[in-house]
C-alpha cells in the first residue's frame, strides 16, 4: 500500500468533491439522483460552518477517494456518534487498504470525542462492501429499518 494521506477538504476543493461524488453516484447506480453542484459544496461542505465534514484521502498527492460524515447523539448513551454518509475509493485504488484507512481514520476520530460509535447505510446489492464492512467487525443492525420521509409525502406533511 503506498502512502495514504487523509485531511479536511478546503476551500478550492469543490471541483474535486464534486467529481469524486459523481463517480460515487456512478458506482451506485444513482446518476439520475444526482442534483448537486460546485456551489452547493462550497457552501454545504466548505462554508463556515459546514453542514458536514469531507475528509480527503490522498495516495502520492493523487486523489484516491473520500469520507464525507457528521456528528449524531446517542440520547440512551448519552454521547455523539458519528453517521458515515459516503465512503468512496476510486476503482483503481481499491484493494489496497485505502478503505479501511478512512474507516480508520474515522474511528480515531470518534474514539478521541469519546463517541460511542460511528454508523452508516449500505445499499442492500453492494455484497462488496458488505463483506468489506463485516470483515473489519461491522455488523448489520438488525431489528431496526431505515425510513425516509421524501418528495410529495415531505412536503404533504410539512403542508399539515
Amino acid at each position: 500500500m503506498s502512502s495514504l494521506t487523509i485531511r479536511r477538504a478546503r476551500r478550492g476543493e469543490a471541483a474535486l468533491i464534486l467529481t469524486l461524488l459523481r463517480e460515487l453516484a456512478e458506482y451506485e447506480k444513482l446518476l439520475g439522483s444526482f442534483h448537486i453542484t460546485e456551489e452547493v459544496i462550497r457552501r454545504d461542505y466548505l462554508g463556515e460552518p459546514a453542514l458536514l465534514n469531507c475528509d480527503l484521502a490522498f495516495a502520492g498527492g493523487e486523489p484516491v477517494g473520500f469520507a464525507t460524515w457528521y456528528w449524531t447523539y446517542a440520547s440512551f448513551a448519552a454521547a455523539r456518534g458519528i453517521f458515515l454518509e459516503d465512503l468512496y475509493v476510486r476503482s483503481k485504488f481499491r484493494g489496497q487498504g485505502h478503505g479501511k484507512e478512512l474507516l480508520a481514520h474515522l474511528a480515531r476520530t470518534a474514539v478521541a470525542a469519546n463517541a460511542v460509535r460511528v454508523e452508516w447505510s449500505v445499499l442492500d446489492w453492494n455484497k462488496p462492501s458488505i463483506e468489506f464492512y463485516e470483515l473489519l467487525g461491522a455488523r448489520r443492525h438488525d431489528g431496526w429499518y431505515m425510513y425516509r420521509l421524501e418528495h410529495d409525502a415531505l412536503k404533504k406533511l410539512g403542508d399539515t
